[in-house]
């Protein structure tokens, strides 16, 4: 099976900075499942196109499995041969940096919408030609169809086609649309579909999935019509409209969501990424970043160009590589992200190029004669362009019914704020390091007593 991907904007050549794959050379890339090979069969100032072809080892696949019953069946299918999950995989594999939309040699030219093309032989149509054009024209592609005549064939026609797409698109675009949609016409799934590919869906569907007007029956067939991940997905997508893809069965009343509860440490994370976005910042630095949870979000982000985390704990940072999967497969490329061993109270100029610096929960930890030598550390020797920080606020406390008058919610607290001391630290950070700060409440909020977090964005 073969994927190919051409431009003729000029000099076309510049089609291999964009993929990070040299025009001149043959790549290689080894899967679990067979061998990926990525070439240029044409490379002129005219037109250049990449080919990357994928041989499936059938042997392979089925090896070990011992004597089952209906093993023949998985000698003898198209999955060697037909586009699929298994394309997918290697188009992830092989162009993963190209699909986050990065060049470092050609940033704007990433950036910018291209005259493209690409094909895809043979492609499943389990669902017609209808369903292939139902996909890919509301995303702006011209179809031209194929079909593979006397492949598959049945009372409805071809099962499989050529495909070709033509258009005007930024690439890193075209390759998340083929890296989704490949999956959804062959309605299959070679791997375990968990809660993970509810991540890579959303994440490779960003900026367009949200508004296809086939969304519900592309997320249903990507998690594989598994019930409980399509309704993930799509209240992440549009809560209003999340049960409509789901059986009667599975769906879920307004009322039985408004009674579910509201993880605060969901909104927390919520709130703080749509600070850094709205910062503009792509460089992040998360000081203090525990086991990763919020380094996971970002990393999802096509925006965010490098991220560090830093923490004190060697055993915490061990569970954020896992969380991100740091050096392994399906993880993010090699030095987007950085993880820090180190301490707030000493400078370290390893995550000094931060545009954004972030402390989630983190200074409440910290007793508060040190507090000013961190303050001294992140707002006067790094200074980054944006510090966001978040604590709890002590005056909603008196709402945890659990919480005795007077506790930390946390044994490891060593103070805890209510909401005027927090102005005051911030009003006095700004007058200090030159920053202006701008405070708000995450999670419900208290008419008397607020928010249960409380979150300042400073400026620089």
């Amino acid at each position: 099976m073969f994927l190919s991907i051409a431009t003729t904007h000029r000099p076309a050549t510049d089609l291999g900075f964009l993929l990070h794959k040299h025009p001149d050379r043959l790549h290689e890339t080894d899967l679990s499942f067979g061998k990926a090979w990525l070439f240029y069969p044409q490379a002129s100032v005219e037109r250049c196109e990449a080919v990357l072809l994928l041989d499936v080892d059938p042997i392979g696949l089925v090896r070990g499995k011992g004597r089952a019953e209906g093993l023949l069946d998985q000698y003898v299918n198209d999955r060697p041969y037909a586009a699929s999950s298994f394309l997918s995989v290697a188009l992830n594999k092989t162009l993963r940096t190209a699909m986050t939309g990065i060049s470092k040699e050609r940033q704007q030219l990433a950036d910018s919408d291209l005259l493209l093309e690409a094909a895809v032989a043979p492609l499943p149509m389990r669902g017609g030609e209808d369903l292939v054009r139902q996909l890919f024209e509301p995303l702006g592609w011209t179809v031209d169809l194929t079909p593979i005549e006397n492949v598959g064939s049945d009372a409805n026609g071809s099962r499989y086609c050529h495909l070709k797409l033509s258009g005007s698109a930024k690439l890193g675009n075209l390759l998340n649309h083929l890296y989704v949609l490949i999956p959804v016409m062959d309605d299959a799934k070679h791997y375990w579909v968990g809660e993970a590919e509810v991540d890579k869906l959303l994440s490779s569907g960003e900026g367009w999935l949200e508004n296809h007007p086939a969304k519900n029956l592309i997320v249903r067939r990507y998690l594989r019509n598994r019930a409980v991940l399509t309704r993930a997905a799509l209240e992440r997508l549009a809560p209003e409209t999340a049960s409509e893809a789901l059986p009667p069965e599975a769906r879920v009343t307004p009322e039985e969501a408004l009674e579910a509860p509201v993880r605060l440490n969901d909104l927390r994370l919520d709130a703080v990424v749509d600070a850094i976005r709205a910062s503009g910042g792509t460089v992040i630095a998360d000081l203090g970043c525990g086991e990763g949870k919020l380094l996971y979000r970002l990393v999802r982000e096509r925006w965010v160009h490098k991220l560090f985390g830093l923490d004190p704990a060697v055993r915490e940072l061990e569970w954020a590589a896992k969380r991100l999967k740091l050096n392994e497969f399906g993880g993010p490329p090699e030095g987007r992200v950085t993880l820090l061993h180190g301490s707030l109270t000493y400078r370290d100029s390893r995550w000094a190029e931060a545009e954004v610096a972030v402390l989630v929960e983190v200074i409440e930890h910290v007793d508060e004669d040190r507090l000013p030598l961190i303050e001294r550390i992140v707002f006067g020797e790094t200074a980054p362009r944006t510090v966001i920080v978040t604590t709890p606020n002590a005056d909603y406390n008196a709402l945890f019914p659990k919480l005795e008058v007077g506790a930390f919610r946390h044994p490891d607290h060593r103070f805890e704020w209510g909401r005027a001391e927090f102005q005051a630290w911030a009003a006095k950070i700004g007058q200090a390091y030159d920053y202006t700060a701008a405070i708000s409440g995450i999670g419900a909020e208290d008419p008397v007593l607020g928010s249960p977090t409380q979150m300042a964005v400073f400026t620089r």
